[in-house]
């Protein structure tokens, strides 16, 4: 939620539950938030109303609920992160995503990667395929490029191939037979040039 919203839902929430209701935004100074997450941590306060600035390096054992509000506008990465927030202790955590109606055909595939994986590393995979990798050496930071030489999502096993292959190499950068690679990389515009 963004500024305005969050400090709204946090009034409805704080009239429910007087006394019971932390807010945290990216607008708070670092001794305020401090004092609102030790409140939290020491269960002063049962409810947290926050921006998604608690995405990360939030441990709290005793939070096992997390309400994602628009959840369909947040990337797989980021609901992923916030998901992590609860759950950390003994209590199973429960995670609930809310959306609205007339979901795109992206929106419904992320939600349901993130509703039937736990797992980072297939999660950021999947992300790659929906959105693109962009480009590699330019500032676009999603959709798909034309490669000359291979292409990371259809040619993954080439990419873990060399991956291997460069660390079996003993690398002396001044040998001349790294010279063209090193010429390579300096003319890196070659690799994402598009296909004629």
């Amino acid at each position: 939620m963004n500024y305005s919203s969050v400090i709204k839902k946090f009034e409805i929430i704080n009239k429910q539950f007087p006394n019971k209701v932390g807010l945290i935004h990216g607008s708070l100074d670092k001794d305020t938030k401090e004092n609102i997450l030790k409140k939290f941590l020491e269960k002063k306060i049962s409810i947290m109303v926050s921006t998604t600035v608690i995405e990360v390096g939030i441990d709290f054992p005793n939070a096992n609920l997390i309400i994602i509000e628009n959840s369909n506008k947040y990337g797989l990465a980021q609901l992923h992160q916030l998901r992590g927030r609860v759950g950390r202790g003994k209590i199973q955590g429960t995670c609930i995503l809310l959306f609205k109606n007339s979901l795109s055909k992206n929106a419904i595939k992320r939600l349901k990667i993130l509703k039937n994986s736990d797992d980072g590393f297939y999660i950021a995979d999947e992300d790659l395929k929906i959105r693109g990798f962009g480009d590699l050496i330019g500032y676009q930071q999603s959709g798909v490029k034309n490669f000359r030489f291979a292409d990371p999502l259809h040619h993954e096993d080439l990419f873990n191939l060399a991956e291997t292959f460069i660390k079996e190499i003993q690398f002396d950068l001044n040998n001349s037979k790294y010279l063209f690679l090193l010429q390579l990389f300096d003319k890196a515009e070659i690799i994402n040039a598009e296909i004629d």
